[in-house]
């Protein structure tokens, strides 16, 4: 499955007007509080007097440049939030946000690529920060063959095609599991994140009906299992896998920070076999 990558805006990132209309200290106990610290703990692992951030949350204090690269840090703030603090608080964005095409990202682009041809003859995609499939190997095909072509026109998103009722989700033989993984995996990202984007693709996937064999199909109890595997049928035969995903460590652009790898490995001996005969 070859998916073109996106084209993103190669400029430093700008945050939301809704962000624009706000002072940075409301935006730092927002995120303060969504990691659920008080201004006492911020404070003390921040190095700075409780007063002081009090001072800055109310707006009385103007933070510096380093101070408020110093508290989004601290509060583990994504890039392109980070940005949205600098102008709020009178400075200019830092990160940028490059294509995927850039020449500065090419390592980054080849060592995507390496990844994904090396996990074959095993399903591997690589996805951005709304799951936007952005890349993948040959051996998702077979799991998503008979999916609707409206799901599988670019962008491809991923947790749409795993969900929806026109995509895979009635070949999912563990649907109720693996539906409730996802939505909770989405859901901490939501929380990570606050990304607006992500909590409307929540809702969206959490409307979707069950398919009609939900309640019918029979899979190996989850306390067998060390993680929720995801079962599917396909023109192979019944797959299992367990799936693992993998980011770049500290990354300084936007677009590489959002990028993940969703790489899956098979659950067991049958799905290995049955895969490994596919290549051969």
């Amino acid at each position: 499955m070859n998916t073109p990558a996106p084209r993103f805006t190669s400029q430093l990132a700008m945050p939301a007007s809704s962000d624009l209309r706000r002072g940075v200290g409301e935006l730092l106990r927002e995120w303060r509080q969504r990691r659920r610290m008080s201004q006492l703990l911020l404070a003390t692992e921040a190095e700075i007097s409780t007063r002081h951030l009090s001072f800055v949350e109310s707006g009385r204090a103007l933070p510096s440049r380093e101070m408020v690269m110093h508290l989004a840090e601290r509060l583990d703030v994504p890039l392109r939030e980070r940005n949205a603090l600098l102008v709020a608080a009178g400075y200019a964005p830092l990160y940028r946000e490059r294509a995927l095409d850039d020449p500065q990202l090419a390592a980054a682009r080849e060592a995507v690529e390496l990844v994904l041809h090396a996990h074959a003859p095993y399903p591997a995609l690589a996805v951005d920060r709304h799951w936007n499939i952005v890349a993948a190997n040959d051996a998702l095909a077979p799991l998503v063959g008979n999916a609707s072509p409206a799901l599988l026109a670019a962008p491809v998103n991923a947790l749409r095609l795993s969900l929806h009722p026109d995509g895979i989700a009635p070949r999912i033989l563990n649907w109720h599991a693996w539906r409730a993984h996802l939505l909770a995996r989405l859901q901490r990202q939501i929380d990570a994140s606050a990304d607006p984007a992500l909590a409307a693709l929540h809702d969206e996937l959490a409307a979707y009906p069950a398919p009609p064999q939900a309640g019918h199909a029979t899979v190996e109890p989850i306390q067998h299992h060390i993680a929720v595997p995801l079962h599917v049928r396909t023109a192979l035969g019944d797959l299992a896998f367990y799936s693992t995903t993998t980011v770049f460590g500290t990354p300084v652009d936007i677009t590489l920070s959002e990028l993940a790898i969703e790489a899956f490995f098979p659950a067991d001996e049958s799905t290995a076999r049955a895969l490994q005969a596919q290549r051969n």
